[in-house]
């Protein structure tokens, strides 16, 4: 056996090692969850974003509040920012009067909507539309770039964009209460991977979070709980990261709850949209 055969037979067994099927991942190989994990909507991966129906687009709340913000910036070329860099209240009350993402805490009552960081949406909204380049802030000014233009009339690339943007460049972990971790974001395309599989039938927000700590335990490694078991805590975060502040947003999973605060129990089903999505 000459050289060549032994690499041959060398590159046979990575191969053979690098497709074979992996049970924490859910039956994927390695190298499916290595698309999964670097390229998530890359050509190798199994999730593909598909294009949608301009009423599909509709139903994904999100998408519709940042170009309904967007849109407020072009018509008058600009945004004066408050001295502390946040949109005037103006505009944070006409944001949220649109109805896109309704918040419990304003809806009951409990706080008032005056202030942008009043909304954590409307927060999100804004931080999301710089982190993905739509917008330019010059001068305690808010205008669209030049490359948004383009993005802005396409519905496909713009929800690229943002999902992107959300699960890679905003952190996941901003003001959640459970720390500095990558919980829900490292990963966070096995998540998608879950939904498609599980999500027909409403499933506790724990049976996804039992099967992504499966694939991903050493995330557990370095969280020391504020209250509970580790197990609760940690399930509590990923559900919070992953549903309650990301996919619930983009119209893709129902949420139900029961019961109030840290006692309640919350199920999760996906949408139509989801499955027309991916």
């Amino acid at each position: 056996m000459d050289l060549k055969d032994i690499q041959r037979h060398l590159d046979q067994v990575m191969n053979e090692q690098n497709n074979r099927s992996i049970s924490e991942f859910e039956g994927y190989s390695p190298f499916e969850m290595h698309q999964i994990l670097h390229f998530t909507f890359g050509k190798d991966s199994p999730i593909q974003l598909q294009k949608l129906t301009d009423s599909d687009y509709k139903k994904i709340p999100i998408l519709n509040q940042i170009k309904y913000l967007t849109d407020l910036i072009d018509k008058t070329g600009e945004v004066k920012l408050t001295k502390m860099g946040f949109l005037p209240t103006k505009i944070v009350s006409a944001i949220y009067e649109q109805g896109f993402l309704k918040e419990e805490h304003i809806e009951k009552g409990i706080s008032k909507l005056y202030k942008e960081t009043d909304s954590l949406t409307i927060h999100l909204t804004r931080i999301l539309i710089e982190l993905g380049g739509l917008v330019k802030k010059r001068s305690g000014k808010l205008s669209l770039t030049k490359s948004s233009k383009k993005i802005l009339g396409d519905n496909y690339e713009l929800l690229r964009l943002i999902l992107t943007t959300f699960a890679t460049k905003f952190n996941l972990a901003y003001n959640d209460g459970y720390g500095e971790n990558q919980i829900g974001q490292l990963g966070y395309g096995f998540s998608l991977i879950l939904l498609s599989k599980y999500g027909k039938e409403k499933r506790l927000d724990s049976f996804y979070a039992e099967r992504y700590f499966k694939a991903y335990p050493q995330l557990l490694e370095s969280v020391e709980p504020n209250y509970g078991t580790l197990e609760k805590y940690t399930t509590n975060c990923y559900s919070v990261r992953t549903f309650d502040r990301f996919l619930d947003y983009f119209g893709l999973i129902n949420i139900e709850t029961e019961g109030k605060g840290l006692d309640s129990i919350k199920y999760i089903s996906k949408t139509d949209i989801y499955d027309i999505l991916t």
